[in-house]
C-alpha cells in the first residue's frame, strides 16, 4: 500500500501539493523485513485491517508509518539498509533494544493492560515492566517529534503506546509547534473501577487525553473512557468532548470494519473453488461449525469447549452428525499464560473426543496454527455456523469475516454479548452469555434448527452491515474528524 499504490495515487493527482500529510504509529510496522541470502534486507506490505482501511484514503492523504520492525540490528550499516528498505513504502523504522521492546510488549502491554482492558482479575503491577514501557514510548516520541512538520496529522494506535500522544504533544510545543493527534484504541475500554486497579491508570488517562481526537469501537467504550477521566482525574465530559487542562479533546465510536470485496474475490479464484467442493463432499452429511480465533484467554475457548460439550450430551441425536473446526491461531507463545491455556484447550477437546468419538467420526477438528487465507476462505463458505466465544473483545472481525463468505450458504452467526460486534450485529444473530454453558449449547442448537428463510433474513440484516461499515469507511471518517479537529 505504502510503495506502488500510493505512488500510482500521488501521480495522479492533479496537486499533491493540497494532499494532506498523515504519520501513522503503531507498535509494529505492517511490514515483513527479512534479510536475503545477498545480505540485504527486503520489505514486504503485509495484507492487515489498517493498511486495508488507510488504502482508500491515498488520494487525498501522503503516509508516513512509524513503528517497529522486529529486528534490532547493532551495525550502523544495516539499521540504513533497513531504513531504506522500508522507505520505498513510506515507512520508519523505530529500532528497540530486544531486551527492552520485549519488557515493554510482553512485560507491560500484554501481561499487565491487556488483562485490565478485558477485565481480567488476579493481574500483578511490576515496576519494571512500566519503566520499559515509558521508555519506548519516549522513544517513539523521539522519533516521530524529529520527522514531524507543523501541522501534520499523527494517527496513533493502541494499548502499546498510550502515552505517546502526551509525549508528542509537550515535545513538540517546545518547539513552538501545534500538533494535531489522534489516538484509536482496537479493544475494550473498561469501566473506570476497574481501570482504577491499575496504579498507573491516571498516567494512561492523561497520555491519552493529549489527543485531538480518541476513537473507539463502541460507545460503551468510549463512555467508559469519558467516565474514567471523570472520576480519576476530574475532567468534565461535555456530551462528545472532554474538557482537561484547558483542552477541549474531542471523542468519538468509529466502527471498524472489513473489506469484504476481498474475501469476495478470494471465493471466486478456481482454486478456492474446488477447495470448496472438496470440502463440501467431505462434510456432506453433517452439519459443520466453525470457530476461528487467536489463542486467547479473552475468547472464550474453553468455555466454547464446555458448552459443545454440554450440547453433545444435552442433544444425543447430533453425536455423529455434526462437527466442530476450532482454528486457534498460536498468539504469544513465549508467555506461559499462554501455553498453559494452549494445555488446557488441547486437554479439552481429547476429553470430548475421547467421549463422543466413534471409529469414522471425531466431534472436534482442532487446528492449532496459522491457516493460508485462501483456506480460511474455503472454511467460512461451507460452515453452517459459526460460534465465537469472547468473554471480551474490542470487535472480533472473524464475524464480519464469516457474514462475508455465507453469501450461497447464509449460515447463522452464533456471538457472545461481549463481542463488539454484537453491539451492531444484534438483529442478525443469536446472542448469548459465554459464561453460560447452557445458554451456549442451546444457542448452537437453535441454530441448527433455523429455517431457511429466517437464516435468508438474518443474513441480509449482517450483510447490508459489513457492506456498509467498511474498513476503508473506518479509516476515511476518524481522519476527516482528526482533520476537521486540525482547522
Amino acid at each position: 500500500m505504502f510503495s506502488k499504490e500510493v505512488n500510482d495515487a500521488s501521480s495522479s493527482s492533479s496537486n499533491s501539493s493540497t494532499k494532506r500529510n498523515l504519520i501513522v504509529v503503531s507498535n509494529r510496522l505492517p511490514l515483513s523485513v527479512k534479510r536475503s541470502e545477498d545480505g540485504s534486507y527486503l520489505s514486504s506490505i503485509s495484507s492487515g485491517g489498517l493498511v486495508t482501511s488507510l488504502s482508500g484514503l491515498t488520494k487525498t492523504t501522503s503516509f508516513q508509518w512509524f513503528g517497529w520492525p522486529g529486528l534490532n540490528p547493532k551495525e550502523p550499516e544495516e539499521r540504513e539498509e533497513i531504513r531504506r528498505s522500508l522507505s520505498a513504502h513510506n515507512a520508519v523504522p523505530v529500532f528497540l533494544d530486544e531486551r527492552l521492546a520485549q519488557a515493554h510488549y510482553n512485560g507491560f502491554s500484554n501481561s499487565i493492560l491487556w488483562p485490565i482492558l478485558h477485565y481480567q482479575s488476579g493481574v500483578t503491577f511490576d515496576e519494571e515492566p512500566w519503566n520499559a514501557y515509558k521508555k519506548v514510548n519516549e522513544i517513539f516520541a523521539d522519533y516521530i517529534t524529529e520527522a514531524a512538520q507543523n501541522g501534520e496529522m499523527i494517527w496513533v494506535h493502541d494499548y502499546h503506546l498510550m502515552l505517546l500522544p502526551q509525549m508528542l504533544r509537550e515535545r513538540m510545543t517546545r518547539k513552538g509547534r501545534s500538533p494535531c493527534i489522534g489516538f484509536s484504541l482496537h479493544t475494550p475500554f473498561p469501566a473506570a473501577e476497574a481501570l482504577r486497579v491499575l496504579p498507573v491508570a491516571r498516567d494512561l488517562l492523561q497520555g491519552m487525553l493529549s489527543s485531538t481526537v480518541v476513537g473507539f469501537h463502541t460507545e460503551d467504550y468510549r463512555m467508559n473512557f469519558a467516565e474514567s477521566c471523570h472520576n480519576l482525574l476530574g475532567a468534565k465530559p461535555q456530551d462528545h468532548m472532554i474538557f482537561f487542562k484547558d483542552r477541549l479533546v474531542r471523542t468519538g465510536k468509529f466502527t471498524v470494519g472489513i473489506d469484504p470485496g476481498k474475501f469476495t474475490d478470494t471465493l471466486k479464484k478456481d482454486d478456492v473453488q474446488d477447495r470448496i467442493q472438496q470440502l463440501g463432499e467431505r462434510y456432506k452429511d453433517v452439519k459443520v461449525i466453525l470457530g476461528v480465533d487467536r489463542l486467547d484467554y479473552i475468547k472464550g475457548l474453553t468455555q466454547k469447549l464446555h458448552g459443545y460439550e454440554q450440547f453433545l450430551t444435552e442433544y444425543p441425536n447430533w453425536q455423529g452428525k455434526i462437527v466442530l473446526i476450532q482454528v486457534a491461531v498460536p498468539s504469544r507463545e513465549d508467555v506461559k499464560e499462554y501455553q498453559d491455556l494452549e494445555t488446557q484447550i488441547s486437554c479439552q477437546v481429547g476429553k470430548i473426543n475421547g467421549k463422543f468419538s466413534h471409529a469414522d467420526y471425531a466431534p472436534i477438528i482442532y487446528l492449532h496454527k496459522s491457516i493460508p487465507f485462501s483456506e480460511l476462505a474455503a472454511l467460512y463458505s461451507i460452515a453452517d455456523v459459526c460460534l465465537l466465544t469472547s468473554s471480551r473483545d474490542g470487535m472480533n472481525l472473524v464475524a464480519f469475516e464469516y457474514v462475508a463468505c455465507q453469501e450461497q450458504r447464509n449460515g447463522v452467526l452464533v456471538l457472545s454479548e461481549f463481542a463488539g460486534a454484537s453491539v451492531f450485529m444484534g438483529n442478525g444473530i443469536i446472542k448469548f452469555h459465554p459464561a453460560n454453558t447452557k445458554e451456549i449449547s442451546q444457542s448452537i442448537h437453535k441454530a441448527l434448527l433455523m429455517n431457511k428463510e429466517e437464516r435468508k433474513e438474518r443474513y441480509g440484516k449482517l450483510r447490508r452491515f459489513i457492506d456498509e461499515n467498511t474498513s476503508a469507511k473506518w479509516g476515511h471518517d476518524f481522519v476527516e474528524k482528526l482533520s476537521a479537529g486540525a482547522q
